[in-house]
């Protein structure tokens, strides 16, 4: 097999991420990076997946490349254009939902989401807030979130907790009401993290090609454990990244030109 082509971080990130999208899976995902890989997947290796889109979409072929939830391209040949009490009160709510992306400005030792409000020396900044993270924290049996590794958004602890990854620790969300067949993994341009199955908290399962753990580390802002066993990411298939390229995002709309892999490893 000839060698792929030079790629880029982000696009390694995307890729990696739509990896953990299982053939089968009921996915429920907004639009962005998240968006990419739940479509990448769907037309490489689970061509099965059902994605749900919190406006109300199910089961799209999705065209490229939608800008919010209800740009029409989210909406091509969906079994159902529904409702978002439909999706949140009918599928999640229920259960019936395998994978859950999610994205917040903090993510903390457990896992949990913070997308309501940073404190800060100038004073607290407002953000977005939950629309339907909390639901999907709360209900999806897996969470998977894609973001920029920056020590500001791993701190020990979120300044508020949207969506609740693992609250405190070992038997916290049972103790809430919640399921603890639960778990959650977040890509990132340095590493993939997972929670450690005893503690709970997260820990590096994998390195992106040519970072440390020293490196992940000092961008975090606790220390996450290490995963036993853990390994480089596999650099992708030529033609996976094709896909990407040329189906999924081929205007480039969530996909910017930023530092390829083989030029950070020089």
């Amino acid at each position: 097999m000839p060698a792929p082509p030079g790629y880029s971080r982000q696009e390694l990130m995307v890729i990696e991420a739509a990896r953990h999208v299982r053939d089968g899976d009921v996915v429920f995902v907004g639009t962005g990076l998240p968006l990419l890989a739940a479509t990448l997947a769907q037309r490489t290796h689970a061509p099965n997946v059902v994605c749900v889109i919190e406006s109300g979409v199910i089961a799209p072929r999705v065209r490229p490349t939608p800008v919010s939830v209800s740009d029409p391209k989210v909406m091509y040949r969906a079994v159902r254009l529904g409702t978002l009490r439909e999706v949140l009160g009918c599928l999640l709510q229920r259960g019936l939902v395998d994978l859950g992306f999610l994205g917040g400005a903090q993510i903390d030792r457990y896992g949990n989401i913070n997308s309501t409000v940073i404190h800060s020396p100038g004073g607290m900044k407002r953000l977005p807030g939950s629309g339907g993270g909390n639901d999907m924290a709360s209900h999806c049996r897996r969470l998977l979130v894609i973001t920029r590794h920056e020590r500001r958004r791993f701190p020990e602890r979120c300044d508020y907790i949207t969506s609740p990854g693992f609250l405190d620790g070992p038997g916290a969300r049972e103790r809430a009401g919640l399921s603890g067949d639960f778990g959650i993994t977040v890509v990132t341009d340095l590493a993939v993290l997972e929670n450690d199955p005893e503690t709970c908290a997260l820990r590096i399962a994998q390195l992106m090609p040519g970072i440390t753990v020293d490196a992940v580390r000092a961008q975090t802002g606790f220390a996450p454990g290490v995963a036993p066993g853990v390994r480089e990411v596999a650099p992708p298939a030529p033609e996976v990244l094709g896909v990407l390229r040329d189906e999924v995002d081929p205007d480039r709309v969530y996909l910017r030109e930023d530092e390829s892999v083989s030029a950070a490893r020089r």
